[in-house]
């Protein structure tokens, strides 16, 4: 399983996704967050990845991990995902190649422009909850056929 991350920027009762205008998921909304290199820690990673895809800068130590999601495709394992939020960064975001950055209320999010599981998983950590989570989706990822998670404690 490829290692990926996904950060959430949070203000108050938003959240700031990306579209993601290029490459793998390219037209949904999402986290901001791509693949950890060979011997980057997931955290590091996270943090470069929000300043290249947003302008952001956010200190490692301020990341909160909230979930890690194990994603399949056809029961093809795709990505181990680590997730995390932070209510602290520096800059504002920017439009870059990849994304473009948009504030969206935590009880209104555009799950229809979003990928198929991200309305199952992604209210529990906006409200506070850890969890450990697998999404198989189809082949082509519209669709989610299994979903399943359960509580967990990250240090």
């Amino acid at each position: 399983m490829k290692k990926a991350t996904l950060l959430f920027c949070i203000e108050d009762d938003k959240v700031l996704l990306g579209m993601k205008k290029q490459g793998f998921g390219a037209g949904k909304w999402n986290g901001y967050g791509g693949k950890v290199h060979d011997g980057e820690d997931p955290r590091t990673a996270a943090v470069r990845e929000l300043e290249e895809e947003s302008g952001l800068i956010a200190l490692e130590a301020d990341l909160e991990q909230v979930a890690r999601v194990r994603f399949y495709f056809d029961k093809k394992p795709a990505f181990e995902c680590f997730v995390y939020t932070t209510l602290t960064w520096q800059g504002e975001p920017v439009e870059t190649d990849e994304m473009r950055p948009q504030w969206h209320a935590v009880r209104d999010l555009p799950f229809d422009e979003m990928w198929a599981a991200d309305a199952r998983w992604l209210p529990l950590i906006l409200n506070r909850e850890t969890i450990e989570a697998e999404v198989n989706f189809n082949s082509d990822g519209t669709a989610v056929q299994e979903f399943s998670y359960r509580p967990a404690e990250f240090k």
